[in-house]
């Protein structure tokens, strides 16, 4: 797909089809994080609370090892 970018304001934006942000799970007011690897192309993600990921993470590891901890405890 190719895009070109439009004026807005004293910017310019790139205009996203309503088919990608429905794909990628994107609303208005999804922050995102866009970076340049290699300094010749731009990747954009929704960016992630850290926190909630870790939180996330930990919930995720107490269910699928409780068994384990308890063990591990005891």
């Amino acid at each position: 797909m190719i895009k070109n970018l439009v004026k807005h304001g004293n910017s310019y934006a790139l205009v996203i089809d309503k088919p990608i942000l429905e794909l990628l799970g994107i609303t208005p007011d999804t922050p995102l994080e866009i970076s340049t690897p290699d300094g010749k192309s731009l990747t954009m993600a929704p960016a992630f609370n850290r926190s909630t990921r870790v939180e996330e993470a930990t919930q995720w590891m107490n269910e699928a090892f409780a068994a384990d901890f308890k063990t591990l405890a005891g």
